[in-house]
């Protein structure tokens, strides 16, 4: 009977490693136990899909603001919420607001990396709760961890935190946050963008926009060639011609592009549950996220040290 059991609990381990979804994940420099837990809560059923526009999303917008406050991060004026309002196709009025947070840098106080992902999903559809959690409380629970590494350990370079409403609505948010940048253009080096970050069966993470700026590729080559990175950090999925789609304007990252502001968008390629009701917290790749999310933030203290 006990050899009966310890196969079987040999066989249930192997079996959420083969998936990614070891029981506890451990990091050192991040709290992977908070990281995880923040997703599953931006994920969770009662954010109802954290739709652009709906009343749902004001509960994950709020969430967003109490992480950005407990995190460490400062205000950029009088508030954390740089609000909006579109004008849909039937011609109603649509109201949004990005959160924003701030850590001053130690050396260059006036030059700014913008580190962002985008909260909202796209909702409920035909009764069924569209969670996203890869989609993307992933990269804006990244956002918390990565606030909360730097300050303790003050950057450089000021660091600007977006979590930006509506990109599943057309990049509403990172629109209008770029139209109306809270800082002077010139003084942004680089936009670093999230956007599913969490599901990735073979390991692998894309940093995509080197095609665009070629002057970043050292520093991404040198993080994965390191023997401390504990993902495959691929890059391409930016240029205009296959094999590989092209990502470039996919998601938040493009609004700074079109400003000429440099980016890397860190991301997954699509995988069984994108879009779709299934991308649910029980089926990320939980290993793969606590060292996705590690490797980012290598990956911007990399760029924060010789940009």
């Amino acid at each position: 009977m006990k050899k009966k059991l310890v196969l079987i609990l040999t066989l249930l381990i192997s079996f959420q490693m083969a998936m990614g979804q070891s029981a506890a994940p451990t990091s050192k420099i991040i709290d992977a136990n908070k990281l995880l837990n923040d997703l599953k809560i931006l994920s969770a059923d009662d954010m109802q899909g954290r739709q652009f526009g709906s009343p749902s999303i004001v509960k994950a917008r709020e969430f967003v603001e109490t992480r950005f406050k407990q995190s460490g991060l400062q205000t950029l004026g009088n508030s954390y919420l740089q609000t909006f309002e579109i004008t849909a196709r039937n011609g109603n009025k649509v109201s949004g607001a990005n959160v924003v947070g701030f850590i001053k840098g130690k050396k260059n106080a006036d030059k700014y990396i913008i580190i962002t992902a985008h909260y909202d999903h796209v909702g409920v559809r035909n009764g069924e709760v569209f969670n996203g959690a890869d989609d993307n409380a992933s990269g804006t629970s990244a956002l918390f961890a990565m606030a909360e590494y730097f300050n303790k350990n003050q950057p450089n370079n000021s660091l600007i935190f977006v979590a930006f409403d509506g990109e599943e609505s057309g990049l509403q948010g990172a629109k209008k946050f770029v139209e109306n940048l809270p800082v002077k253009k010139e003084s942004i080096l680089l936009n670093i963008n999230m956007d599913m970050i969490s599901h990735n069966d073979k390991n692998e993470l894309y940093a995509s926009g080197i095609y665009h700026y070629p002057n970043l590729k050292p520093y991404l080559d040198t993080l994965a060639a390191s023997k401390d990175t504990k993902i495959k950090l691929l890059i391409g999925h930016d240029q205009p011609n296959p094999p590989q789609d092209d990502w470039t304007n996919q998601s938040d990252h493009f609004a700074f592009h079109q400003a000429k502001i440099p980016f890397i968008y860190f991301g997954v390629e699509d995988h069984k549950d994108y879009h779709r009701a299934t991308d649910e917290f029980q089926n990320i790749n939980q290993v793969f996220y606590v060292h996705a999310v590690e490797t980012i933030l290598e990956a911007t203290k990399l760029f924060d040290k010789n940009l």
